[in-house]
């Protein structure tokens, strides 16, 4: 390699190959297979960062020049001189300057559904006698360090390669030197922009020496290619960017307040959530008690600077412990104290991005306690993300004591990236038996940010600020598991003083809580809507500025209104350019399989597989043979697959297997009947046949007259035709003999039954016999983060096209979605309030208060609603309304989470997650029989659906990656598909299951009978998706015990197999009458 640049560095006798993939060569390269994650490779390079790169988008550049002007030539020289002190007569000629500005891994989105970008530059400077590469990378470390090659996520290199030379004799040729630089670790990449200009500290410096050619050198240094042309992205939508002389900075623009790159409106409140995890000894306890990823949630008035924050599921053996400790959220009431005349909060000042870690000490006993928090920035749904970590030993606090912590104050001390502060802070423990205790630990905290380099952020701040702490309360709820807090916070001088009597800098004004108060003279004052709202000031009402601008966000995008804002997305098949708001065209590779353009047998018999990048495969489906473009049936009689005491028939792409009259079994596997146990139908026969007329176990209800006793054929197996001979009336049932709802005939009338043996002729348009007719008009409903989006079906796929977003609750995280047939209204669960709510296609919305809900059913038949809390642990019942709530479980449960109805035969099912013990459960709908279904080979069983055709209950695990199903009944299982990603909700209809995954931000359909992926949806906000249900145009047909006047019950009506029962809710009034009911 260098001889071979030294040629041309020297003599400029070969042209130069830029290659966006990050290197440099004067060899046309090979294709990329040949190279990428291959390296060393056949043609000589320089990598300065080798990977599969992206410039494809309108936001990534190359750019390249030959300069020979002095300044430049001047700069280079000092560069090397730097770099080799020892080296004389540094003159270069000329220097070759490469610079790949904003790209991105190919394919590859970050969890905002935006790329992730680098921009680096490579010098080689040319001198009569050698020949010099200067590698500059950014100042933050690069924002991604890896690109999928083949599918594997693996490191860029960087380094030299000489490529194939000349072998002894000029035999042949080998593999000439590969200089590597990085290493296969995020560390050794970082490392590249961890350097600094200052040449005096260290320097990675490298020379390398190819036979007695010459010399080469490569010296690493850190550089500032930033400017607001390329980066005016990174700014917040409510802010400028300014060029400087060594790059740019945000700065937010009127009406709103902080660092440039996180903007809020004045006067607007502010939420804030994350996640605390724990250590902590209490007390004198040996060990510790250990939490993690415990929702945290708070809420700030910012034109009062009153805060609130809660955090959940803390166990009651540490939550009184720590109602001394508001100061788990001091730093959000510092970041939006109310700021007293020429004094500026923490987020004015240093915006969302910082750390924090404080130290506290108690008195007397020395207990020690280290608070380490992360704040992230503003989310996509203006929320202020926050990561805790708690460790250490707090003194303990019994059970039913309260705590009053006395009101503070506390000196803040800033400079450039620093911020420290310290305190006593005193508190009172009010015993349970009345005493009263006073305790005081010390505080001391210091607080890191990294403001913009190129002005003095806080010259216009005093170098020390005094916050004032208030009207604190602490309180721990052990019966739901939660410590709050609440606090008013000021900021202004560390000097006494009259302090100010103006309402706007007390807090004690009547602005609406979404407006910024004004001070006038003395006491005067006027209010003033914060922007994205109007109003008077006193009420304030959010404006929708996607009605009324339908064009603010530009062509190609749509608009999603939020309270005080919008946000714009690019539809799908266009994305941001390097501005961060103009939608730009991407070029999308063809899906043959989809737009049904490949060369694949007819869809009965074989697989259209989408590989990427316009490509396919066909494969046939199970039970055929060939090559995918030609299947054939395979005989599997032919093969003997049954047993030789059965009878074989062969089907399209499969086969079934039956013992033969006097045997029994599975088809295959025969024993003589003699022996054989008895089958269901059997034992059920012999009990009514035995039992008393007041005996006997019905499915549906059915006259109290006489004995009904079951018809059993010749194999044991329930006859498809049941008929109850004292009350003459009919019915068909399935397999495990229960009664098909809608089949019951009139007395002295026997309805047509479908016989399990042989397939019905073929009248007119009937679909295949294993797909189950599809009702027109249904629609996939999904949720994502603040929205619930709707696919629309054609048959079995998906109209991908017509997907659009058909509710949106801006500021929400909607966990389970759950759709009434009866009402045509959709439910969702929200964690963030959290609240269960409905709404029809119309508007309208009904919430009920709870602890964490999860998952939902719809009993649409007795019009009622099911719910999982996995904060309080249990599963509850209500009307569809919200009233008349009733706790059904409230023991052995740790994680429910999915939850799902057949209101025709009164079931109920659910999963729990807890990964000590993960299990799937049955009940009637009224909670009788509780009964584990499946507790053997699950991991973290997320999604639940039940499928009424086949009376199949299929359920995804995001532990074993795995999608399987159970008869509930039989209590045969079956794997369908493993390997599958994240699996979060999963829903039946159909041939398909659709389920949500979290790692592919995607709705994957599955066929239920083979297992194969048949489609993805991808939406067009990448993010993670939640819940997934079915809309129905009108409801399945079919009722239960509590579908007609309520089951005569004077509150809940709760069916269960064979009767129903009368339930309270929890609430009760004198006026409630329980009853069982049994048929």
């Amino acid at each position: 390699l260098l001889a071979t640049i030294c040629a041309y560095l020297c003599f400029m006798s070969h042209p130069l190959q830029v290659n966006t993939n990050g290197f440099i060569s004067l060899a046309e390269p090979t294709g990329e297979s040949e190279y990428l994650g291959k390296m060393p490779a056949s043609f000589g390079m320089i990598a300065a960062f080798l990977g599969d790169l992206d410039t494809t988008d309108g936001a990534g550049y190359v750019y390249f020049r030959q300069d020979k002007s002095p300044d430049v030539l001047q700069r280079v020289a000092e560069h090397i001189s730097q770099a080799f002190p020892s080296d004389d007569e540094i003159e270069p000629t000329h220097a070759i300057i490469v610079t790949w500005e904003n790209v991105a891994p190919q394919g590859e989105r970050g969890p905002g559904g935006e790329y992730a970008r680098n921009t680096f530059q490579l010098v080689v400077a040319n001198m009569k006698s050698a020949s010099y590469a200067i590698l500059l990378y950014p100042e933050e470390n690069m924002q991604f360090g890896s690109t999928l090659i083949d599918d594997e996520d693996q490191p860029v290199e960087v380094g030299f390669n000489e490529g194939k030379v000349p072998g002894w004799f000029s035999w042949g040729s080998t593999q000439g030197t590969y200089y590597r630089i990085t290493e296969d670790s995020e560390e050794s990449i970082n490392a590249l922009a961890q350097q600094k200009h200052d040449y005096n500290s260290a320097q990675q410096v490298y020379s390398v020496s190819i036979s007695n050619v010459s010399l080469y050198f490569l010296a690493v240094f850190s550089y500032n290619y930033e400017t607001c042309s390329s980066n005016k992205h990174k700014c917040s939508v409510f802010a400028d960017c300014r060029d400087y002389a060594d790059g740019y900075c945000c700065h937010c623009k009127p009406g709103y307040y902080g660092n440039g790159k996180d903007c809020i409106a004045e006067g607007k409140p502010q939420r804030m959530n994350g996640k605390v995890s724990g250590r902590i000894y209490v007390g004198d306890s040996p060990s510790p008690v250990e939490f993690s990823n415990n929702d945290l949630h708070s809420y700030v008035v910012t034109n009062d600077g009153r805060a609130y924050i809660a955090i959940s599921s803390i166990p009651s053996s540490i939550g009184p412990s720590l109602q001394p400790l508001p100061a788990l959220g001091e730093a959000i009431g510092w970041a939006f104290a109310l700021q007293q005349p020429d004094y500026r909060n923490g987020f004015s000042i240093i915006g969302g991005v910082f750390t924090r870690q404080a130290e506290v000490v108690f008195q007397p006993g020395n207990e020690r306690l280290t608070i380490r928090q992360e704040f992230s920035g503003i989310d996509e749904h203006d929320h202020l993300l926050i990561s805790t970590e708690l460790d250490g030993r707090i003194p303990e606090v019994p059970q039913g004591a309260t705590v009053q912590i006395e009101p503070y104050r506390e000196i803040y001390q800033y400079s450039s990236s620093l911020i420290t502060s310290s305190s006593r802070r005193d508190y009172t423990v009010n015993m349970p038996d009345g005493s009263v205790r006073t305790h005081s630990y010390l505080w001391t905290q210091s607080i890191k940010f990294q403001s913009c380099p190129h002005e003095e952020v806080l010259s216009a701040v005093p170098a020390s600020q005094q916050l004032s702490v208030d009207q604190i309360f602490v309180m721990y709820d052990s019966g739901n598991q939660l410590i709050r807090f609440a606090m008013s916070n000021k900021i202004g001088s560390i000097h006494s003083g009259i302090p100010e009597q103006n309402p706007c800098f007390t807090g004690r004004h009547g602005c609406d809580t979404n407006a910024v108060c004004r001070p006038a003279q003395g006491k005067d004052f006027s209010c003033e809507c914060a922007s994205g709202f109007t109003g008077d000031g006193r009420v304030c009402y959010d404006v929708d500025e996607c009605s009324e601008s339908p064009q603010i966000c530009g062509p190609f995008s749509v608009c999603s209104n939020q309270p005080g804002s919008f946000r714009c997305e690019c539809v799908e098949g266009f994305t941001f350019a390097g501005d961060g708001r103009t939608c730009v065209e991407t070029e999308r590779p063809v899906d043959h399989c989809q737009r049904g353009t490949h060369d694949c047998d007819a869809p009965q018999r074989s697989r259209c597989s989408y590989t990427g990048d316009s490509s396919y495969i066909c494969s046939c489906l199970p039970g055929f043979s060939g090559d995918g473009r030609a299947c054939q049936d395979i005989d599997e009689c032919q093969l003997g697959r049954c047993h030789s005491d059965a009878i074989c028939h062969n089907t399209q792409g499969s086969f079934t297997c039956q013992c033969r009259p006097g045997f029994h079994g599975d088809g295959f596997s025969c024993t003589p009947g003699s022996d054989r146990e008895k089958t269901a139908c059997e034992r059920h026969r012999e009990a009514a046949q035995a039992s008393s007329s007041s005996g006997g176990f019905f499915f549906r209800p059915r006259p109290a007259v006489g004995q009904y006793v079951p018809s059993c054929d010749a194999y044991g197996a329930y006859e498809p035709l049941q008929c109850h001979a004292s009350a003459g009336q009919c019915w068909c049932v399935d397999s495990s003999g229960l009664e098909i709802p809608g089949s019951r005939a009139q007395p002295g009338s026997r309805p047509m039954c479908k016989s399990r043996d042989v397939a019905p002729p073929l009248i007119g348009p009937t679909p295949k016999a294993d797909i189950s007719p599809l009702t027109p008009g249904a629609n996939l409903l999904f949720s994502q983060s603040g929205k619930i989006d709707h696919i629309p079906l054609d048959g079995n796929r998906m109209i991908k096209d017509e997907a659009k977003t058909v509710l949106h609750v801006p500021g929400k995280v909607v966990i389970a979605v759950a759709f009434d047939c009866v009402e045509q209204m959709i439910f969702w669960s929200d964690i963030t309030q959290p609240s269960i709510s409905r709404a029809t296609l119309q508007g309208g919305e009904t919430s009920a208060d709870l602890g964490c809900p999860e998952g939902i059913a719809i009993d649409h038949m007795s019009r009622n609603m099911y719910w999982t809390d996995s904060i309080l642990d249990r599963i509850e019942v209500s009307r569809l309304d919200g009233s008349q709530r009733r706790v059904l479980f409230d023991d052995d449960l740790i994680n429910p989470r999915p939850i799902i109805a057949d209101p025709a035969y009164g079931y109920l099912y659910w999963s729990d997650w807890n990964r000590d013990g993960p299990k799937i459960e049955r009940s009637g709908l009224d909670g009788s029989d509780r009964t584990v279904l499946v507790q053997d080979g699950l991991g973290l069983p997320n999604a639940l659906t039940f499928d009424p055709q086949s009376r199949r209950l299929c359920w995804a695990d995001a532990g074993t990656r795995k999608v399987e199903c159970i008869d509930p009944f039989s209590r045969l299982r079956r794997k369908l598909t493993e390997g599958i990603q994240y699996p979060f909700a999963i829903v039946s209809y159909g041939r398909n299951l659709y389920y949500t995954d979290w790692r592919r931000d995607a709705v994957v359909a599955m066929d239920r009978h083979d297992g194969m992926e048949v489609e993805e949806f991808l939406p067009q906000r990448r993010s993670r998706t939640y819940g997934i249900a079915i809309t129905y145009p009108q409801c399945p047909a079919g009722v239960n015990y509590c579908s007609r006047d309520n089951g005569g019950c004077s509150h809940l009506c709760l069916p269960r197999p064979g009767g129903f029962t009368c339930r309270c809710p929890d609430a009760r009034d004198g006026s409630c009458v329980e009853q069982d009911q049994n048929f």
